[in-house]
């Protein structure tokens, strides 16, 4: 009897790893995956065809009966990709287990949209707890309640050795797969980043190469245009020579934000206030937001210190407060808004602005060498402000939607010092 238990659920654990690795070559998990519906419907046949080959293997302790790990499947893939994908699945299910037929057609097609069900209750919420194993093995209690309650009122009584087993294995394989994902996700994120540094140290080196060489003359010419239209009565020199200037001094300040890049910045990490930084960021950007009609509104839950570098800390925040203005076209807020995560021992600030936003596709380019949304841009500033929270320990992440405005969350390493 046991091995006649055993070895189905194997064959359904071996299935639903296959699903894992296979489902991440083909489109990688990120930790927010911005999906098309042709995507999603991706995900919910290869979802489907997994649920498929479980319901192929079942467990069969009394005729007609069909236990296997097909809810976990619809469970998982309506969890980490969405109502759409886990409707498919659980509607793939549901005709299957039908066309299977027998006493408990009813009582298979009913678990399995409990899963479906507690998929999209819980969606929401697994996306921002942070410690998901915890989570997931709430989830899953809560479907199992519904589960048992379900073959309770339509299944004969089995043996309960038989429960012991085979509900043992349906936890055990739902949170193996919530770690499986969560390390496959964190192997991506590292990947990225490998290639975000190859890059950066690709610019750095460019940077170096030819940023001092440029700006010894440039302010050569800078001088001589300067002299020339102090005293002049030419007309077109007088008209020009602004404009002249103002071009050479963006040149400028372009080769400063490559040399920024270029050289390493040598961190003091200290205990800094970021309420201090965060409002000294405001007042300086005011009048900025004053002249393009943006308000700059800022709000703080509780004093709290960071680890970090307060001058470098400040040009980071000065940034991409800066980039949300500039995002503005016809008048508009930036809300800065500071939080504290006792638990996770970190410092979120989130950075949010009404203006134009940006596409998926966009939004994926941000803080890539020379990618800009803006007219006059180098996109450097998105790039050193991504690289200086990185060397603080921290993390930068976008959220954006188009005409609706931008979403920068800052995390920073709390202060625990004495």
């Amino acid at each position: 009897m046991f091995s006649v238990v055993i070895k189905p659920l194997v064959v359904n654990m071996t299935i639903l790893f296959s699903l894992i690795f296979n489902a991440n070559l083909f489109s990688p998990f990120r930790r927010k995956m911005a999906l098309t519906w042709k995507q999603k419907m991706m995900y919910g046949v290869v979802a489907s065809f997994t649920a498929l080959l479980c319901m192929m293997y079942p467990i069969q302790p009394l005729v007609k009966t069909n236990f296997d790990f097909r809810m976990i499947v619809i469970l998982v893939t309506t969890l980490y990709i969405g109502k759409t994908a886990g409707l498919l699945c659980t509607f793939t299910v549901v005709i299957a287990r039908f066309i299977i037929g027998g006493p408990f057609a009813y009582a298979g097609a009913t678990v399995s949209v409990f899963a479906y069900v507690v998929g999209i209750l819980f969606r929401s919420s697994f996306f921002h707890v942070k410690r998901k194993m915890l989570y997931g093995l709430m989830i899953v209690f809560i479907y199992l309640i519904l589960y048992i309650a379900t073959i309770m009122y339509a299944v004969p009584p089995l043996s309960w050795r038989f429960y012991i087993v085979y509900f043992s294995f349906f936890i055990a394989m739902f949170l193996a797969l919530i770690y499986v994902i969560e390390r496959l996700i964190q192997f991506n994120e590292q990947f990225d980043d490998m290639i975000y540094l190859d890059k950066l140290a690709t610019v750095s080196e460019m940077a170096a190469s030819f940023a001092h060489e440029i700006r010894n003359p440039l302010t050569t010419v800078r001088g001589f245009v300067q002299f020339l239209s102090k005293d002049t009565t030419d007309e077109n020199v007088k008209k020009f020579a602004p404009i002249i200037l103002e071009e050479l001094d963006r040149t400028n300040k372009i080769i400063s934000e490559y040399l920024t890049l270029a050289k390493p910045a040598s961190f003091q990490l200290q205990r800094v206030s970021i309420d201090d930084i965060l409002y000294t960021s405001v007042h300086l950007l005011s009048p900025l937001g004053t002249m393009t009609n943006v308000s700059l509104h800022l709000y703080t839950e509780g004093k709290s210190d960071v680890y970090g570098d307060s001058h470098y800390l400040k040009q980071a925040l000065l940034n991409v407060m800066k980039n949300g203005i500039e995002a503005i076209e016809h008048g508009g807020v930036v809300t800065i808004h500071k939080t504290v995560d006792e638990k996770e021992k970190e410092v979120i600030i989130t950075i949010r602005d009404t203006g134009k936003g940006m596409t998926k596709d966009e939004l994926k380019n941000i803080g890539l060498p020379y990618y800009t949304t803006k007219s006059k841009g180098t996109g450097l500033g998105s790039m050193i402000a991504s690289r200086i929270i990185r060397q603080m320990g921290g993390t930068m992440a976008y959220e954006s939607r188009l005409n609706e405005g931008t979403t920068v969350t800052i995390t920073l390493p709390l202060y625990e010092g004495d």
